[in-house]
C-alpha cells in the first residue's frame, strides 16, 4: 500500500490580509497530480483541514473540490480535525462521506475504531486521534484527573493500542499534537496555554507509522514518526521551507520506504531592507517582483504612502515596517529624556515621527504645557507671557 501523508492544509487562512484561496487550490490541485503519477493508495490528513471552526463558503468550495480531485486521481482519504477546525462541522456527513471514500475522524468515540482498508497483504487500520483538548476530552477518554496533553494522548493511544492487538494488522496512526523534537514555526497557533502542550515520540510506540499534524514544516521526529508540515507557507519565517509531503510504501510487515517529495511552489515569499527609493529603483530586485514580500524600510524619516508605493513595483508587497536608524534607538527612554525640558522632549517627538516642528508649532507646544501648568496650579497664563500668541491664526 502506498500513503501519501499531508497535512495542515489551513483552507480559508489569509497572509497579512491576503486572501490564498487561489493558492490553496494549486496546491491541492499538485497533490492531486502526484497522487495520479505516483499511484498513491491513501492521502492521510491528520489535522487543520480549514483555518477557522466555522470556513466560509468560498473555503469549504476550494476544499471540497481538493478532495474531490484527490479522489478523482485514485486515493481514499482519511483525515482527522485539528486545533483550528470545529469537529461538528469537519464531522458533519461523515458516514455518508465514508461510502464515497472520505473518512473523517473527529470525535473521542472514533480513536480505536480504525478505517480498515486493504492490499494484497492484509489489513493497513488507520487510527485517527483529532486534537484532544484536555479539559473538553478527559472525561470521554476515562481519565478524569489528566491535565496535560501527555496525559490525553496516552490515554488515546491505550484505546488504540487495544483495539490493534487483537488485530494483528499494520497500523497507522494519524496525530495532531506538538511531539517534543518538532520545530515550530512562527505560523503555528500553540495549542494550550502553560508549556503542556508537548508530548513525547515514544507514546505512539506500536505503529508502523504516524503522520502528525501541527508543525508547518516537514520534518523527521523518528525514522517513522513525521510532520509533513503545510502545503504553503503561511508566515515569512516560513520563506525559506520546502514544502513537501512523505509518501509512504507499506509491505507485509509494515513501512518498506519513505520518501520526501517537494510539492510545486505556488509564490514565493521575500524579505527586502533597505530604503525605499532604492528597493524601487535596484534592478538586482526584479526576480522578486511577483513574490510575496515583506520590506522594511531603513529611511532617516518615516516615508509617506510606502506601502502603495511598493506595491507599484512589487505587486504582492503584503508587509512594510520602518525600522528608525540604528543611531537614534540607543539607549533607555529615560537615559534620553534625562534633563531634557518638556519642550526639547515634545520637540523631539515631533521630530522623530515626522519632521522639525516649526518655531509657531514650538509656540503652540509651550501654550499647551503652560495650560497643564496653570490647572495644576504652578502658575498663571497671560497674554504677555505668550508674545508669539498674536501670530497664531484664530
Amino acid at each position: 500500500m502506498r500513503i501519501l501523508h499531508t497535512s495542515d492544509w489551513h483552507i480559508g487562512r489569509t497572509f497579512h490580509g491576503v486572501d490564498l484561496l487561489a493558492d490553496q487550490a494549486r496546491a491541492l490541485r499538485a497533490i492531486a497530480d502526484l497522487v495520479a503519477e505516483r499511484g498513491i493508495d491513501v492521502v492521510v490528513v491528520p489535522g487543520d483541514v480549514y483555518d477557522r471552526s466555522i470556513p466560509s463558503s468560498d473555503a469549504v468550495a476550494v476544499c471540497n473540490a481538493g478532495l474531490e480531485a484527490i479522489r478523482e486521481a485514485g486515493a481514499v482519504i482519511v483525515a482527522t480535525s485539528g486545533n483550528h477546525d470545529s469537529p461538528v462541522r469537519l464531522g458533519a456527513g461523515a458516514a455518508f462521506a465514508a461510502h464515497g471514500g472520505l473518512h473523517l475522524i473527529t470525535r473521542v468515540s472514533q480513536i480505536d475504531t480504525p478505517v480498515v482498508l486493504h492490499d494484497e497483504h492484509g489489513e493497513v487500520c488507520f487510527y485517527g486521534i483529532p486534537y484532544l483538548e484536555p479539559e473538553i476530552t478527559r472525561a470521554a477518554l476515562g481519565v478524569p484527573e489528566a491535565r496535560s496533553h501527555q496525559q490525553i494522548l496516552d490515554a488515546a493511544m491505550e484505546r488504540v493500542r487495544a483495539d490493534a492487538a487483537g488485530r494483528g494488522a499494520r497500523t497507522v496512526v494519524l496525530a495532531h499534537a506538538f511531539v517534543v523534537g518538532g520545530q515550530a514555526s512562527d505560523s503555528e497557533r500553540s495549542i494550550s496555554v502553560g508549556g503542556v502542550e508537548t508530548v513525547a515520540a515514544t507514546s505512539f510506540e506500536g505503529a508502523h507509522y504516524v503522520a502528525l499534524g501541527h508543525l508547518h514544516s516537514p520534518q523527521t521526529v523518528s525514522e517513522t514518526v513525521r510532520y509533513s508540515g503545510s502545503p504553503l507557507p503561511y508566515s515569512f519565517g516560513e520563506r525559506t521551507h520546502r514544502k513537501a509531503v512523505f509518501v509512504v510504501d507499506l509491505d507485509e510487515s509494515g513501512v518498506a520506504e519513505i520518501e520526501r517529495v517537494d510539492l510545486p511552489v505556488v509564490r514565493e515569499l521575500t524579505r527586502l531592507e533597505g530604503d525605499l527609493d532604492d528597493l524601487l529603483a535596484d534592478p538586482a530586485h526584479a526576480a522578486v517582483e511577483d513574490h510575496y514580500v515583506s520590506a522594511i524600510l531603513t529611511d532617516a524619516v518615516r516615508p509617506l504612502e510606502a506601502m502603495r508605493r511598493l506595491q507599484e513595483r512589487f505587486a504582492f508587497a503584503v508587509h512594510v515596517e520602518w525600522q528608525r536608524p540604528a543611531g537614534s534607538t540607543e539607549g533607555s527612554y529615560r537615559d534620553k529624556v534625562r534633563g531634557r525640558s518638556d519642550r526639547d522632549i515634545a520637540s523631539a517627538f515631533l521630530a522623530d515621527v515626522r519632521s522639525e516642528p516649526s518655531e509657531r508649532e514650538v509656540g503652540w507646544v509651550d501654550e499647551a504645557l503652560r495650560e497643564v501648568d496653570r490647572r495644576r496650579g504652578i502658575g498663571e497664563v497671560t497674554e504677555t507671557d505668550l508674545p508669539w500668541r498674536s501670530d497664531v491664526p484664530a
